[in-house]
């Protein structure tokens, strides 16, 4: 029986030898002060390293000093690859980057199979990269002592999506990370537009003013926002940019924005 989910996309979206991966999270991770703030959930982007990296890194840094708390991530981001409806889980008992083994918490998978969104489905996770991008960030600030959470999200209401956030939401030792990239393909003026009013919303926490255009994560983010309002959190920008401006070019370009909810 297969227990080990291995990388799919290592080699491509980010480095597939250990030491250049290293590298590159250090650098990302070094290019900004790590903040005050201890949040109980992140939005992060999802793309190709070189790409987005820059951006997750203003977010992930704010896990520095929090590595000794958490001790369970529960990772949510959307299907590329695999239509379904509800969320999926996984049946592995890790998962595997370059920079080893992430332990999954079975127990807490068993406990949100009773509710009738949730199943496991490993083909949702076998090929898809938005959660496995977030993996070596994870590993980078966190260490190997976290349990994982891994879910996929297909076609899911944001009610749906809180329902499952609510019965994993625990304490400080809970963090919630939400994996999304924001337009895509527009022109430069049209994607900063259209991004900055999808970071109004973010920090609104408004789930209606949020489109499919306008997030490829749309769903888990809007379940957060539905959470977050529940629990009385506020979100932050922590930063919002898009591949012009990370990579260059001023067309068909892909935004990436990180929020820290606290």
């Amino acid at each position: 029986m297969e227990l080990v989910r291995k990388p799919a996309v290592a080699g491509m979206f980010y480095p597939d030898d250990p030491g250049l991966l290293q590298q590159q999270l250090e650098t990302f991770l070094g290019a900004g002060q790590p903040g005050a703030e201890h949040p109980k959930a992140l939005i992060v982007p999802h793309a190709g390293y070189i790409y987005s990296g820059p951006v997750a890194a203003s977010a992930y840094r704010l896990l520095q000093a929090m590595r000794e708390r958490i001790t369970r991530v529960v990772l949510l981001g959307p299907s590329h690859r695999v239509a379904f409806s509800g969320l999926a889980a996984t049946g592995m008992a890790y998962f595997s980057t370059p920079l080893g083994l992430v332990k999954i918490d079975r127990k807490a998978i068993d406990d949100i199979l009773v509710l009738p969104q949730v199943r496991i489905i490993d083909e949702a996770h076998r090929e898809e990269h938005s959660l496995e991008v977030q993996l070596p960030f994870l590993q980078k600030v966190l260490g190997d002592d976290f349990g994982l959470v891994p879910l996929v999200v297909g076609d899911a209401d944001s009610e749906s999506v809180d329902e499952v956030i609510e019965a994993l939401w625990g304490g400080p030792e809970t963090l919630f990370v939400i994996s999304s990239d924001l337009s895509h393909y527009h022109d430069y003026d049209t994607a900063r537009h259209l991004d900055s009013a999808t970071s109004r919303a973010i920090e609104e926490l408004n789930p209606r003013a949020i489109a499919y255009e306008q997030a490829c994560g749309r769903n888990p983010v809007n379940g957060m926002l539905v959470a977050a309002r529940h629990h009385r959190l506020h979100a932050r920008t922590l930063d919002l940019r898009n591949s012009g401006d990370t990579a260059g070019g001023r067309d068909r370009v892909v935004g990436y924005g990180a929020y820290a909810f606290v």
